[in-house]
């Protein structure tokens, strides 16, 4: 399971450049990997787990700006093509996650 946390924060100010980071930081130190600008993906061992790292966006979501957190699965996400201009472009190899039990 992958989610995808989608945001169109406001930059005008300092403060809302802080929130912008931080926002951002946050989502680094949860696991999430760049994908594109403002789209930051994670996977997700199981439902549960992807339950529980949407739990902790929503905690640390900023005062103003738009977010918006979607769930799919690694077959969904692996039939996601990409283009850079009309040349299509190999799938970015993710870090693999460890799991311990």
């Amino acid at each position: 399971m992958w989610i995808l946390v989608l945001f169109d924060l406001p930059t005008e100010t300092k403060k809302d450049k802080k929130a912008y980071t931080t926002f951002r930081k946050n989502l680094v130190n949860d696991g999430f990997t760049m994908f594109q600008f403002s789209i930051y993906v994670r996977h997700c061992a199981s439902a549960e787990n992807a339950a529980v790292h949407i739990k902790r966006v929503k905690s640390f979501l900023p005062e103003y700006g738009n977010v918006g957190i979607i769930c799919i699965t690694d077959k969904q996400f692996g039939a996601i093509e990409l283009f850079y201009g009309k040349k299509p472009q190999p799938p970015i190899a993710y870090g693999q996650q460890l799991e311990l039990f």
